[in-house]
């Protein structure tokens, strides 16, 4: 077992001298709170932290190229998206940081597979049966290892030996918008299942697209989460799922309706947690990101890496990390996505072992078993 001592003498990136301090298994009770926002469909990192300084931008992005119009600058490479007003706030207070070029070991395009290996912490897709949020229960203390999914099914990155709850689980596959507008005629002169129905939608909603209702599910589904987890009783780690980042066509209104959603979701739950915000991580990522170049429909393709956010009272934020790969056709992945050039693993597995003051080296190994290489990264809280 690593004590105190040897993790002074073992370091990490050849600095535990000023690391180690604040390393620990977290043996005695915890009040930190972790979140996870999946983005499913493969969010634009390109779109999001916007690298309107790299020169090849405007000609690669063509009408997709103005998004950043109105938008936090971040640095001299990147803007915020100006939908992103609340998020661009905690960067301003330096609760919120941003991982530009990074992606999963997965390197293929398909939503199914990238989303089994950013869940699973494989390194493939299939290669782990249960969730790296399952796996990170098991390192904190046993009267602490609560967990909530807030999504119509447990997803796999909370699925494992562990008890999870969840807000309204569910089977059952999801509905098309046609069937449910059937069914929702079907029982709107029923006294006894009317009321259940409504009930049962706007438990869909919640997890649904977060540009739906102008954002007021997002916000519902940000004020939902902070009560779940504020409570000294509550979870300790819990998870959104959001679709809808799937933009094929028409990005430039899609997109900016989705992070609005976002934004307000965060900002709610900011909001609901009041004083308990300063103990809270959120981590905001997706399976992979889009094509550099816009498509003939107005929107872009499956790509590679992607953006991922960081956000909380204790994050050490106001920066934007990335080895930035550059846009030009020669520096581009398959000569089409944004190159990877940090590894998505290693930040979480660092974020969360800085958040609960866990061993870095063993938490990578936890939460990503099949890792070969790489470290946690340090220094994000």
């Amino acid at each position: 077992m690593i004590d105190r001592r040897n993790l002074l003498h073992g370091g990490l990136l050849g600095a535990a001298t000023l690391f180690a301090p604040r390393i620990a298994f977290a043996a005695a009770p915890t009040d930190k709170r972790f979140i996870f926002i999946i983005q499913r469909g493969a969010a634009d990192g390109l779109g999001i932290v916007v690298p309107v300084g790299d020169p090849a931008f405007a000609g690669q992005r063509g009408i997709l190229g103005k998004v950043a119009q109105g938008g936090l600058k971040l640095d001299s490479t990147f803007t915020l998206h100006p939908a992103l007003a609340q998020i661009g706030a905690l960067y301003g207070s330096r609760q919120a940081l941003f991982a530009h070029a990074i992606a999963s070991p997965y390197r293929e395009r398909s939503h199914f597979d990238g989303q089994n290996v950013l869940e699973s912490g494989g390194s493939g897709p299939y290669a782990v049966k249960d969730g790296w949020l399952n796996r990170l229960l098991s390192l904190l203390p046993k009267a602490d290892a609560r967990a909530m999914a807030i999504a119509a099914t447990i997803p796999l990155a909370l699925r494992g030996s562990r008890d999870v709850a969840s807000y309204a689980p569910s089977n059952l596959p999801q509905a098309s918008d046609d069937m449910i507008e059937r069914v929702s005629m079907l029982y709107q002169r029923d006294v006894q299942l009317h009321g259940l129905w409504d009930q049962a939608l706007a438990t869909r909603l919640l997890t649904g697209d977060l540009s739906a209702e102008n954002g007021r599910n997002a916000a519902a589904t940000g004020e939902l989460c902070a009560r779940l987890v504020a409570p000294v009783n509550g979870a300790r780690v819990a998870m959104i799922e959001t679709g809808g980042w799937d933009t094929h066509a028409g990005q430039n209104p899609r997109l900016a309706g989705q992070l609005r959603g976002l934004d307000v979701m965060v900002d709610a739950i900011r909001t609901g947690l009041g004083a308990e915000w300063v103990n809270t991580m959120v981590l905001v990522a997706t399976e992979f990101g889009r094509t550099v170049a816009v498509n003939g429909t107005g929107g872009t393709d499956h790509g590679t890496a992607a953006s991922a956010m960081l956000m909380g009272g204790s994050v050490k934020g106001g920066r934007v990390i990335a080895d930035w790969p550059g846009l030009a056709i020669a520096s581009l992945h398959e000569a089409r996505d944004l190159r990877p050039t940090a590894d998505l693993d290693s930040f979480i597995a660092g974020a969360v072992a800085a958040h609960f003051q866990l061993d870095p080296v063993r938490t990578r190994r936890v939460l990503f078993p099949m890792a070969q290489t790489g470290r946690a990264v340090e220094g994000l809280a």
